[in-house]
């Protein structure tokens, strides 16, 4: 009985919260340096026949309570809660349950709020305001991930094309439009949400994710950072796998 608190103390949980096909997934599967998907076990710790769900997970409806454990690194245990910026009161209300039936846990999940650039024309909307109006997550910080942030290029180039560039000049000033335009929007999202009762502690654009060589110790750095218990802290930097630099950073810290 003791060995097996002791290995679910030693996991660290995320919970990551937002809409359907805002890049959660590929986000999860770099933390965990895999491109395969996660096992599913449920609230009772039985697993679950993906073949059965992959069908409600493609349309980003989940059971917040299920358990994600990818193969790779299982000291990470992840929940995926289901969009509800459709106005879902029910969904909304089970992913308010999880966060209170959890405040209390040991250790506390972690909280990730992705919204993706791809739909920068609505990057906050009513169910981003009503998760940090109303949703208050106590002593354990949210992170809101800019998701998608590549596909701005293609915004930035059409602006250049509007403005009467020529295409090739166009390409050529594509990254310094790219940059201008993420940094507008964080602004934005920053401003809208720093309003808020219970307002995100970190905003952090995530780019090149789709990118094989891409890794998450920017993410995992961040986290860190934001933890204020230097157990959990340490928890994290031993669980993630994907930068032995920010072991060695952490190591020569302590």
């Amino acid at each position: 009985m003791a060995r097996e608190y002791m290995e679910i103390l030693n996991r660290f949980r995320v919970l990551i919260i937002g809409r359907a096909n805002a890049g959660k997934t590929t986000i999860l599967q770099k933390v965990c340096n895999t491109v395969e998907n996660p096992k599913i076990f449920d609230g009772n710790g039985e697993k679950i026949d993906t073949a059965v769900v992959q069908g409600t997970l493609e349309r980003g409806y989940h059971n917040i309570e299920d358990e994600l454990v990818f193969r790779s690194n299982s000291g990470f245990v992840f929940h995926d809660s289901s969009g509800f910026e459709a106005g879902s009161v029910q969904q909304f209300d089970k992913m308010k349950k999880f966060v209170i039936d959890h405040a209390a846990a040991r250790p506390t999940p972690r909280y990730r709020y992705c919204i993706p650039m791809n739909e920068f024309g609505r990057t906050v909307t009513a169910a981003e305001k009503k998760f940090f109006n109303e949703c208050d997550t106590g002593h354990v910080p949210v992170v809101v991930l800019l998701t998608k942030v590549d596909t701005l290029s293609l915004a930035a180039f059409e602006e250049l094309v509007d403005e009467g560039l020529e295409e090739e000049e166009a390409e050529g000033r594509v990254t310094e439009r790219e940059t201008k335009l993420l940094e507008h929007w964080k602004t934005h999202i920053k401003h809208e949400l720093d309003q808020c009762k219970f307002p995100p502690k970190f905003y952090l654009p995530l780019t090149k994710m789709c990118e094989e060589s891409a890794d998450c110790a920017t993410l995992i750095q961040c986290t860190a950072s934001a933890l204020n218990e230097e157990g959990l802290e340490r928890l994290l930097i031993s669980t993630q796998q994907s930068s032995i630099a920010l072991c060695i950073e952490y190591a020569m810290k302590k």
